[in-house]
């Protein structure tokens, strides 16, 4: 990973799922430990939270190395890739880094069982429901055109589709 990789990784989604939870886990108190739960809600919600914090951490390293390999750019605005990538999860869904935070952040509240970090997890889905449509998507539009307006058409920006596109 070159540096501008991990500078773009710890300024954007190392800050969201591991020092804003951590500092809200410490002030709040609840950062000792997870909630006690009865005995098998707490080996259910464990087995959740695992599931859910691997399929985020994977889609995230499999979209930044994508990033970096086919897009030649980094998740951040400043670098950002200078090919549009549509392989691997992109062919069925267009956010996948997106969805692999919300994926770690619900994996932490789970665990947590955190008011705060459900709240959290509420207002970066609504901060990028927001941003998605009214800033990246037409910047997207405008730096690589047709082709994505094409991709965007078939490709859904939240909920995967079951096959995957193929822009042929």
């Amino acid at each position: 990973m070159t540096w501008q990789h991990l500078k773009a990784v710890i300024l954007l989604p190392f800050m969201v799922v591991v020092v804003i939870p951590t500092i809200i886990l410490h002030f709040t108190g609840l950062g000792g430990m997870a909630v006690q739960r009865p005995a098998p809600w707490n080996v259910l919600l464990l087995i959740g939270a695992g599931v859910l914090l691997s399929i985020g951490l994977l889609l995230f390293a499999t979209t930044v190395a994508l990033f970096a390999r086919i897009g030649r750019g980094t998740l951040a605005p400043w670098n950002p890739p200078q090919h549009l990538v549509i392989v691997g999860p992109y062919r069925h869904i267009r956010n996948p880094m997106i969805s692999g935070g919300l994926f770690i952040l619900l994996a932490e509240a789970l665990f947590f069982g955190a008011p705060p970090l459900w709240g959290l997890l509420a207002v970066f889905f609504v901060l990028n429901l927001i941003y998605i449509p009214l800033v990246e998507e037409p910047g997207l539009e405008k730096r690589f055109g047709e082709e994505y307006i094409r991709y965007k058409q078939h490709v859904p920006r939240w909920i995967p589709r079951l096959t995957a596109y193929s822009p042929k």
